[in-house]
């Protein structure tokens, strides 16, 4: 499967050009048009690589990356921006962007820096156990796959990660704040509601197996009952 873009660019025009160029390329893209939308859009999806717009209404692109690297200091971030003063450059840069396009850009160039930092990512995932038994379930998170009760699912990388944290301390209590700053980057009150919606949807992949429960330990965190 080709990898979920995050795109946030308030020029309607260019818009529309760049999305349909990307989807045609077989990407998923997850269109925002200012910042604050970007960075909602952002904590409740999973994302492979940001394309950011510099000069965004409600929050411009230089502070939505910085609340991007409070999530995921690992995800790619490319600047789409009108300026190329060396200064600009050089404070998105710093505020952990990857690197940067100037407008006007051709779609050739986006696409190519876009393979190469996916590229990246992917080989510099560090090996792990990917391989558990959740009850009657069988769970792969390297392929983000859940299997049990004759079927299939594909994960989200997000959903994976979750899962697989549980999956490694079966039977314990996991702290709220333990989960959030481990797999968000923070514990933050906007974090923990996305926290919510990832577990419920835990919940109800996993609801054909009746041993096996996500628990609210209250005040606390959850446990994943086996």
């Amino acid at each position: 499967m080709k990898a979920h873009l995050l795109y946030v660019e308030d020029d309607e025009s260019l818009s529309f050009v760049t999305c349909d160029n990307l989807r045609l390329q077989g990407y998923e893209i997850t269109h925002c048009v200012d910042g604050k939308k970007g960075l909602l859009a952002f904590r409740e999806h999973d994302f492979d690589l940001c394309i950011l717009d510099v000069m965004l209404p409600e929050m411009d692109g230089y502070t939505l990356a910085s609340e991007i690297r409070k999530y995921d200091t690992e995800i790619p971030i490319i600047f789409l921006t009108a300026k190329s003063l060396k200064e600009d450059k050089i404070h998105g840069l710093r505020l952990g962007a990857d690197d940067y396009i100037t407008k006007p850009f051709s779609i050739e160039e986006l696409l190519l820096k876009i393979d190469v930092f996916l590229r990246r990512r992917t080989i510099s995932k560090p090996s792990h156990q990917s391989h558990f038994m959740l009850g009657k379930y069988e769970f792969d998170s390297d392929n983000l796959v859940l299997k049990g009760f004759d079927q299939e699912r594909t994960l989200t990388q997000k959903e994976a990660d979750l899962l697989e944290y549980f999956a490694k301390s079966p039977n314990q209590v996991l702290k709220r704040s333990e989960i959030l700053e481990k797999l968000w980057g923070e514990d933050d009150y906007f974090l923990g509601r996305s926290l919510d919606v990832f577990i419920s949807r835990l919940r109800k992949y996993l609801h054909k197996d009746e041993s096996l429960k996500i628990e609210n330990i209250h005040g606390v965190g959850f446990r994943l009952k086996c």
